[in-house]
């Protein structure tokens, strides 16, 4: 981009504006300092969003020091987003996450933002593909946080995933910000705290310095190769799909055999997602399972009452015929 030049937002007639989703701690405050820092040149505006989640006592305290950092920076527009975190079955953080995700794109949205600028770092990446291996999950879990997520409107962007966490404590630091350090953080209630707090130093010092940076950089393969999986699968998909009149997704039992493991269950995960269930890993295998024509034709029921059965062989059919050989996916919507 040429000197002085700007960028501007999707309506063509402004400076871009990124919002930093700040909670006050040491990585959004440093991403806050860094993003101040470009906008002056005056290419972009960079605002800030403080989300209280109003889970610990004094949080209010703490969105209003955040809240006055940034402004002291030079972030404009800067809000506060107080919310009210449910209680979910997904757990106390996965719902945190959530009100807080609605919180930053209702800001997005109504200051006309593009982009929102989280604080992420290489070590949040390395406790995420921890956490992934120790549930057993599959490539797209395992390639960790996404340096960039779209949502309606607008898009998440990470660009501290390659620093470190004392890179971003030293540049509060030199700034002279000062940080307010989540006690939650080293509360060992939390899997993520166990894991950052004991997993993670002791194979440091059992398997010598870098393991955070191996993890991240194995997130960074895997992510290229989910990404080749996930393009492949939606192609095979798009040619597979048919759909009934009663709503029903019909997939070709043949064209799936044909596939290879790893993009059959993709196939197949595409079709429980686009009727609005949760493909599980059990639930799948014994939905792909069906493929094997071996026992039971289903129904097979998934998350998100999506169910998946098979078209069985009437009797006196000819093999191969036309009259069956489908995997039939029904969503809660569907009609009997």
């Amino acid at each position: 981009m040429p000197r002085g030049a700007q960028a501007v937002n999707a309506a063509g007639d402004a400076p871009l504006l990124a919002l930093v989703g700040l909670s006050g701690g040491p990585d959004s405050l440093a991403l806050a300092a860094v993003a101040a820092f470009y906008a002056r040149g005056g290419m972009f505006r960079v605002g800030a969003v403080v989300v209280d989640h109003q889970l610990q006592e004094g949080s209010a305290e703490v969105a209003r020091t955040a809240a006055q950092q940034a402004r002291e920076l030079g972030l404009d527009p800067v809000r506060i987003a107080t919310v009210q975190v449910p209680v979910t079955g997904d757990g106390p953080e996965a719902a945190a996450r959530t009100a807080r995700h609605a919180a930053l794109e209702a800001a997005a949205r109504e200051e006309g933002a593009d982009v929102v600028l989280l604080g992420h770092t290489l070590d949040d990446q390395a406790e995420q593909v921890l956490l992934a291996l120790a549930r057993g999950s599959g490539t797209r879990s395992l390639a960790g946080i996404p340096r960039r997520r779209d949502f309606d409107g607008g898009a998440y962007l990470r660009p501290f995933l390659d620093l470190k966490r004392a890179d971003t404590e030293e540049i509060c630091r030199v700034e002279g910000l000062t940080p307010w350090h989540d006690p939650s953080n080293a509360d060992p209630a939390y899997a993520r705290s166990r894991v950052r707090t004991q997993v993670l130093p002791f194979l440091e010092e059992r398997l010598g310095p870098g393991v955070a940076e191996a993890l991240h950089r194995s997130a960074y393969i895997l992510a290229a190769d989910a990404a080749a999986l996930d393009a492949e699968a939606q192609r095979h998909y798009a040619r597979l799909r048919e759909e009934d009149d009663d709503g029903a997704l019909l997939l070709s039992e043949d064209g799936l055999r044909e596939l290879p493991e790893a993009l059959r269950v993709r196939v197949v995960a595409l079709a429980v997602t686009e009727l609005g269930g949760a493909p599980s890993f059990e639930r799948m295998q014994a939905a792909v399972g069906l493929l094997k024509r071996q026992g039971s034709a289903g129904p097979v029921q998934l998350p998100g009452k999506v169910s998946v059965s098979r078209i069985p062989r009437p009797k006196g059919a000819r093999r191969g015929g036309n009259e069956y050989g489908k995997l039939v996916l029904k969503g809660g919507g569907a009609r009997a």
